[in-house]
């Protein structure tokens, strides 16, 4: 099998461009043959992606974080139609690789076996719509509290890990609830909130159980939402969203459905799949098993 190995030399604290040699050696050591693209500049994921011919490859690697792979497939699409697309293989080597780790993908040598075993899985799709523009992810997208720290941890990022403890205790200090009005399948929810997660798999940060019921094949998503928290509560929270036990929280509602239509007031940031992409307001549809990965 031929594939082509999209890689984000910048994921994992540069970690990824190091690791790429090793790669391409196992691959070669199992026959996997592959054509190497490297991300050089902001937006040459998705450029990458989008200049693919599909047809000329068993498989889509990409190389990085769960970044990489949002980049990657709203690339694709913006390109192809779905059933034109060969599989996408997870070759997790970022900071988070989330939606890899609902695969039960956790290394580099997992990815690869996958590739390896070459059995395409259909996985359910998230896409954002607000007017004509629309952008696509497949683990999660939050708003609120969430957007928030990961709006400050990047001013901060020249610390490195520490940007995101920066974030929260920023965030936090300066805690404040906003109001929002959901619609999930038609069905009005509204009233001030702390932040929404729209879950299409169940881990977010590596290894937080953000929706632990999600299943990331069975057409609904996983709407997470934490109404107004104290500072004590809502620090007293985030060790628990590593046990998925938040959801237990009486300030928290976990609603499943197939279409969220969201109006916050004022309008939130969005963050799918740990990229800082969009504004409220929005509608968030699933598209059942639009998508194929090697498992």
């Amino acid at each position: 099998m031929k594939i082509a190995l999209v890689v984000n030399p910048f994921s994992g604290g540069k970690r990824t461009g190091k690791r790429l040699s090793m790669v391409k050696r196992a691959l070669e050591g199992k026959g996997i043959e592959s054509d190497i693209f490297i991300s050089r500049f902001k937006g040459h994921l998705a450029e990458i992606a989008r200049n693919l011919d599909p047809g000329a490859y068993g498989a889509v690697a990409a190389m990085g974080g769960d970044g990489t792979s949002f980049h990657m497939i709203n690339g694709l699409l913006s390109a192809h139609r779905p059933d034109q697309l060969p599989p996408l293989a997870l070759l997790p080597s970022g900071s988070g690789n989330s939606f890899a780790r609902d695969l039960e993908l956790l290394t580099l040598e997992q990815g690869i076996q996958a590739i390896v075993r070459n059995r395409p899985r259909p996985v359910d799709l998230l896409r954002f719509s607000r007017g004509k523009d629309c952008f696509y992810f497949i683990n999660l997208m939050g708003l609120g509290f969430v957007t928030d720290v990961a709006v400050t941890a990047e001013r901060f990022k020249v610390f490195h890990d520490l940007s995101y403890l920066i974030g929260v205790i920023h965030r936090t200090a300066s805690l404040s609830s906003f109001h929002m009005e959901l619609k999930v399948d038609g069905k009005p929810f509204s009233g001030p909130g702390c932040f929404v997660e729209i879950c299409n798999s169940r881990y977010t940060g590596g290894s937080m159980l953000m929706a632990p019921g999600a299943e990331i094949d069975d057409g609904l998503m996983d709407i997470v939402i934490a109404g107004p928290l104290t500072r004590r509560k809502l620090l007293g929270s985030l060790p628990r969203i590593y046990s998925g036990t938040h959801i237990r929280m009486k300030e928290v509602s976990c609603i499943q459905g197939k279409k969220l239509e969201i109006k916050t007031f004022p309008s939130k940031a969005l963050l799918p799949d740990g990229e800082i992409m969009g504004v409220t307001p929005g509608t968030v549809e699933v598209l059942p098993q639009h998508l194929r990965v090697l498992s």
